[in-house]
């Protein structure tokens, strides 16, 4: 693998790789003003920040970006911060929302568990510069819109940083508390937005994004959001959002479905999903909350291990609502009628995100129900009955959809580039058939270390690879380099795309599974 060009000398033992330490401090703003050992201080709007500093990386975390939302701020819009003085300790992080808490699941961070949770997490290369104009990523990390933090181990910027860009990670509101409704709650105040206020909390993040991360050594003017599972379709919302317009210049999209539907905030259902305010009047009753007059207060009286009790999935408290102001259609009509913003755009899934069977329940279900509805053409298009159990969740909520998205953007004159994740530690190869759902996370973020499966060299040799086509594409809107394997623009006449492929090697090739993507799309028109 002689063209593969690790950045740090961790890698230098390995055969046939070189160390590209001059291609590093070339692309990487210069070392921080502050005394060996200071803690950086930044001073924002809202008050002045003392943060941490490691291997020329300095680090401020849990910022509040918006008021608590507890309360009377329970289910309203994210509120402006009440400014603090002195100066705020931000070397520790905060609490995680609230959520159906899983220790093992490595996408959470740490407890505490709150709905006082709304702050981000900075990981800057050159604070002290101040005014620097370095590329900034703002992860939005998935979960189902039910569970997962900012503060995970998994999504520590350093490694990121190191390599000339601001890191951003932020939480927000999941669940019943993130994605709600209620007509009492729309009575209270008409006028706001209702529904996806986990979406509004993002949106909230990007608009201090915007206002201070100059303050950090970043670009406000050159933003890239990347987001993976429940974070990718929140991406791909939000590029259809005139909400959202102007607050991001580039946009990556890791595992991210992109044929899904948001419920309706009112009225009648939605391909069939009853709506939002539906779903909440059948909760509220379903916990003795009947009296209208009395519902919005009692609402925000309950605990909320009540409002997570029985995981709300997609049809309720579990996805963005279409309420005709935040949203009003979902990304698979915003694209095809080329509303999405124009800007560069990275997306992919995995191998084998999913390798469910068919009676799959749930929204996977739902979502290939139309699939098995015509199950002996599904089974000619995967080549038979085996391939057509293992991938029709995969290929038709993830692999199909990135690739439809990734048309229709690439018609409207975006620059697109479509990735697939092929690659499989050797630890888990001989259980895993592919790779899995979110398994590429760590090598974006260059964290191989912060799974329980072991790695080698070749989890490091990946974690350069995509790492540096991340940054490279937030620096500049395309992940090429000349010490990369060259990573060609999708168009749907090329159709190419780049494979991270079980070799540990990225290697260019025509988008497989043509005849499946095919039949796929045809059951949408």
């Amino acid at each position: 693998m002689p063209y593969l060009s690790p950045i740090r000398s961790r890698l230098s033992k390995m055969a046939g790789l070189a160390l590209l330490g001059a291609v590093l401090s070339a692309t990487t703003p210069g070392a921080f003003a502050q005394a060996k050992d200071a803690a950086p201080v930044v001073r924002i709007g809202d008050g002045a920040l003392s943060g941490g500093s490691s291997e020329g990386v300095a680090s401020f975390k849990n910022i509040p970006y918006a008021a608590p939302p507890v309360g009377p701020l329970r289910w309203r819009p994210p509120q402006p911060v009440t400014p603090w003085t002195g100066v705020r300790d931000a070397t520790a992080l905060g609490p995680i929302c609230e959520q159906i808490y899983n220790p093992k699941d490595t996408g959470v961070g740490p407890l505490p568990m709150s709905e006082d949770c709304l702050q981000l997490n900075v990981w800057s290369p050159d604070v002290a510069a101040r005014k620097g104009k370095a590329p900034v990523m703002v992860w939005i990390h998935g979960g189902g819109h039910v569970n997962g933090s900012g503060t995970a181990a998994l999504y520590d910027g350093t490694n990121l940083a190191k390599q000339g860009v601001v890191v951003v990670t932020l939480n927000y509101r999941l669940g019943r508390l993130g994605f709600f409704a209620h007509p009492a709650l729309d009575a209270e105040h008409p006028d706001e937005l209702k529904g996806s206020y986990g979406l509004m909390d993002t949106i909230a993040a990007l608009k201090w994004v915007k206002a201070n991360i100059a303050k950090f050594g970043g670009d406000p003017g050159n933003v890239t959001v990347f987001g993976e599972s429940a974070g990718g379709i929140s991406v791909t919302y939000l590029m259809i959002s005139p909400m959202a317009k102007s607050l991001f210049q580039k946009a990556v999209v890791e595992s991210g479905a992109g044929r899904e539907h948001g419920a309706a905030l009112k009225g009648a259902d939605r391909y069939g999903i009853r709506s939002a305010e539906a779903s909440g009047l059948a909760f509220a009753e379903a916990n003795g909350i009947t009296d209208a007059a009395m519902a919005a207060a009692e609402l925000r009286a309950l605990p909320a291990d009540v409002l997570m009790k029985a995981a709300p999935s997609s049809v309720d408290g579990g996805g963005p609502i279409i309420d005709g102001k935040l949203f009003s259609e979902d990304p698979e009509q915003g694209f095809a009628a080329g509303r999405q913003m124009k800007i560069p755009f990275l997306i992919g899934s995995n191998s084998l995100e999913w390798p469910t069977a068919p009676s799959a329940a749930g929204a996977m279900g739902r979502a290939i129900a139309p699939v098995a509805a015509q199950h002996d053409a599904a089974v000619a298009a995967f080549g038979g009955e085996d391939a057509y159990n293992l991938r029709v969740v995969s290929d038709t909520v993830f692999t199909e959809p990135a690739h439809y998205l990734a048309v229709k953007a690439a018609k409207k004159g975006a620059p697109v580039w479509l990735y697939r994740f092929s690659f499989v530690s050797d630890s888990v190869k001989d259980t895993l058939k592919g790779a899995p759902h979110a398994s590429e996370r760590k090598y974006v973020f260059d964290t191989v270390n912060a799974t329980e499966w072991p790695v080698n060299d070749k989890d490091e040799v990946v974690a350069q690879l995509m790492s540096r086509y991340w940054t490279n594409f937030a620096k500049t809107g395309n992940p090429n380099n000349v010490s990369l394997p060259h990573w060609p623009k999708f168009s749907a006449k090329g159709d190419m795309l780049l494979d991270f492929t079980t070799e540990a090697t990225a290697e260019a090739e025509p988008t497989p599974g043509k005849a499946v993507n095919d039949f796929l799309g045809s059951l949408h028109k």
